[in-house]
């Protein structure tokens, strides 16, 4: 396995793995990888001929409050478990690669709607960080197709109309959201809940589930009260909801209704990590 921290040298591993194979998958993170991101990596490998993977915590897509001086970093243990999966390629570049003139000056790239929903409302700025990172890296590495998580599935929405509305030449496939044995989705922003906020964190998931099943039985019942009564329950275990809400696929647009395909989705924090989970209803 090759580790580039300069776009030099990593467009010397490109041009050789080229003259290779035929098709490069792209995973990108913010290391601190768990068996989500492997999943990641390992559909990547099932699809494609070579897996490049980046590690880079981007800082343009924190917010002055947020943690990015405190985001958990473990370069040399992802090192390991990505060549162990059998990754070809590790991009780990710094801030001033991806940004030589600094991220407040470089150009941004802005979704609109779909970046102003849910989470782009609690974290203004956020996913235009995350789409302009995303773009400077698909210029980098010009990879045949990149894979995204669907615990993020806002954030996989997004990129999905990025690439489609700049007529970018990357496919864009999406993996599964991994769990915990108790349902939790994994995330490197778990290891920030104390044991008993942890013992409390499936309930997001749990709740979840209880209103979709609200909403979609014969008798159903309407989304607000199940909306209400998701809320209700997730307060009483001890989180702050953010928002719980039902959105269309196609859009992002609220719904109370499930005439087309459509996801929950949920941000609620406890104590001060904020954790974010959706369950995606289609209607075929």
């Amino acid at each position: 396995m090759n580790v580039a921290s300069d776009i030099g040298l990593l467009h010397e591993f490109i041009a050789s793995l080229r003259g290779r194979v035929a098709r490069i998958a792209f995973v990108p993170t913010m290391g601190n990888l768990h068996n989500g991101h492997l999943a990641l990596v390992n559909q990547a490998l099932e699809t494609a001929d070579a897996v490049i993977v980046s590690i880079f915590v981007n800082p343009t897509q924190f917010a002055a409050h947020e943690d990015l001086d405190t985001y958990p970093r473990t370069l040399e243990a992802d090192l390991t478990a990505l060549e162990s999966a059998g990754v070809d390629l590790v991009f780990t570049p710094t801030a001033s690669e991806i940004y030589p003139e600094g991220g407040e000056v470089h150009t941004k790239i802005h979704v609109p709607k779909l970046g102003d929903e849910l989470c782009g409302k609690d974290r203004p700025g956020h996913f235009d960080g995350v789409c302009t990172v995303i773009y400077r890296l698909f210029q980098i590495i010009t990879p045949d197709l990149a894979i995204f998580g669907e615990k993020d599935l806002q954030q996989l929405l997004i990129l999905e109309k990025m690439v489609s509305d700049l007529s970018l030449p990357v496919e864009i496939q999406s993996g599964a959201t991994h769990r915990a044995e108790d349902g939790l989705a994994l995330s490197s922003r778990n290891q920030y809940l104390s044991q008993s906020e942890r013992a409390i964190a499936p309930t997001l998931w749990q709740t979840l589930q209880q209103c979709v099943r609200a909403i979609s039985e014969p008798t159903a019942e309407p989304f607000q009260s199940a909306q209400l009564s998701a809320c209700r329950s997730l307060e009483e275990a001890g989180f702050t909801v953010d928002y719980l809400e039902l959105r269309t696929l196609s859009a992002l647009s609220q719904t109370d209704s499930l005439i087309e395909d459509c996801a929950l989705f949920a941000a609620a924090r406890l104590g001060t990590t904020r954790l974010i989970d959706n369950i995606q209803i289609r209607r075929n």
